[in-house]
């Protein structure tokens, strides 16, 4: 039997409205990247010699910028870890049938999403020294992007959850499998197929906001790509400053782009592996909010 059908195909007209929007699209977008190149060369930001800037090891600059790097990924690679890891607990305590756990770790998720990320780096670099705690930069930043996406991959972790049929579970009880078990071997294998592209979203903000760490001095790409500015400011002027700053947007990019190709790896070993073994896909849904262990997923 056919799929059924969600949309109605274009017919001949709606296709040719469709071609002159993207040819109008296509033209308008070169036309804006023409002006753009246009203006950069007459301010001779497409030089050469300013560019090689970027790859000369005798500048110093590849090398702070690799260093810079590699901090930027430390903490990334961090947060991501231990946010994904209490953001799972938190969620499988939010959906606890003990009203003890369940009210706690809510007010907990709940409090996080709520609190601007800046506001909880401030908080951790500024103010627990005053109560004896003093953390590094390193630290505090960490400890904030942990804090604050915890609290929101675990709401994406119970979206997950609670979007598996319900006759999954009940089948999986019914064979004599433990609580734990139809968690572990059932329901969490088909969410995390499901949240996998929001997982990575996510994930990928954490990355993005690591240059928060600008504002507490922690050295990471953005921080750096500033001091290499106010390095050549006085000798060179301007001249290196626009170089700089791309340079270090286009490695935030390309980290971003690479994560997104790794996911899209798993998802799609997950769904060959899935076929292989007969298993039927499962048609994603969106939970109904209802009661306290039901409601949309945000993102931040």
């Amino acid at each position: 039997m056919s799929a059924p059908v969600l949309f109605d195909l274009p017919g001949p007209r709606a296709r040719a409205r469709i071609r002159i929007g993207t040819a109008v699209g296509t033209v308008i977008v070169l036309a804006v990247v023409a002006f753009v190149l246009v203006r950069l060369a007459g301010n001779d930001q497409l030089d050469p010699q300013r560019w090689s800037v970027l790859f000369d090891p005798a500048s110093g600059v590849p090398q702070a910028l690799g260093e810079a790097l590699l901090r930027t990924l430390r903490v990334a690679a961090v947060g991501m870890v231990f946010a994904t890891l209490f953001g799972l607990l938190l969620a499988v305590g939010r959906l606890s049938d003990h009203r003890w756990l369940r009210l706690p770790v809510t007010t907990l998720i709940e409090f996080f999403r709520a609190v601007p990320l800046l506001v909880v780096i401030f908080t951790l670099y500024f103010v627990l020294p005053s109560f004896g705690i003093r953390l590094s930069a390193y630290a505090a930043l960490t400890g904030g992007l942990v804090l604050y996406n915890m609290a929101v991959l675990a709401e994406v972790f119970r979206a997950g959850i609670l979007s598996v049929d319900r006759g999954q579970r009940e089948a999986a009880f019914g064979l004599g499998l433990r609580k734990s078990q139809v968690m572990t071997l059932v329901m969490l294998p088909q969410a995390v197929r499901r949240m996998l592209p929001v997982l990575v979203a996510q994930l990928v903000v954490l990355l993005k906001d690591s240059s928060l760490g600008f504002i507490i001095g922690y050295f990471e790409l953005l921080r750096q790509a500033r001091s290499l500015v106010e390095f050549f400011t006085p000798r060179f002027g301007n001249e290196y400053t626009f170089q700089l700053y791309v340079a270090a947007g286009l490695i935030y990019i390309l980290i971003n782009v690479a994560l997104s190709q790794l996911a899209k790896l798993v998802e799609r070993r997950t769904s060959s592996s899935r076929t292989l073994t007969g298993a039927k896909p499962v048609s994603v849904t969106t939970p109904a909010a209802t009661g306290d262990q039901t409601g949309a997923v945000t993102t931040g």
